[in-house]
């Protein structure tokens, strides 16, 4: 059974910065799109950021853009997302998302087009 391990959540102060990391449990895997959503307590999970069509595109939502970077290292089937410059309102539960069956997604943001979820980690940013 294929799972995501997810690390690198904890708590940090405004500005600090933290690097979350998904792993693909078995190495038979090659994830083929790659994201990180977020849940805040009371709100829906959204979207932060996506790596698709096999890593050559990438987005992220507007809120994060210019502070996070996802990326992925193919060797180790990990995920990264790194978060600078972090805020209170990044307070959150971080979910990353994989998809392997290697179609092209309809919608990258769309939670249903990924087949593997983390556990999720907790991020917590204090002013």
């Amino acid at each position: 059974q294929v799972h995501l391990v997810e690390s690198g959540g904890g708590s940090v102060q405004a500005g600090g910065s933290l690097r979350l990391s998904c792993t693909v449990s078995t190495s038979t895997y090659s994830s083929y799109a790659w994201a990180w959503f977020r849940q805040a307590p009371g709100k829906e999970r959204e979207g932060v950021a996506v790596l698709y069509s096999r890593g050559t595109r990438l987005n992220y939502a507007d809120s994060v853009r210019g502070r996070f970077t996802i990326s992925q290292d193919n060797a180790v089937n990990t995920v990264y997302l790194q978060m600078n410059s972090l805020k209170p309102e990044d307070t959150a539960m971080y979910y990353c998302a994989a998809d392997f069956s290697g179609g092209s997604l309809l919608d990258p943001w769309a939670q249903g087009e990924y087949n593997f979820w983390g556990q999720g980690t907790q991020v917590t940013v204090s002013s």
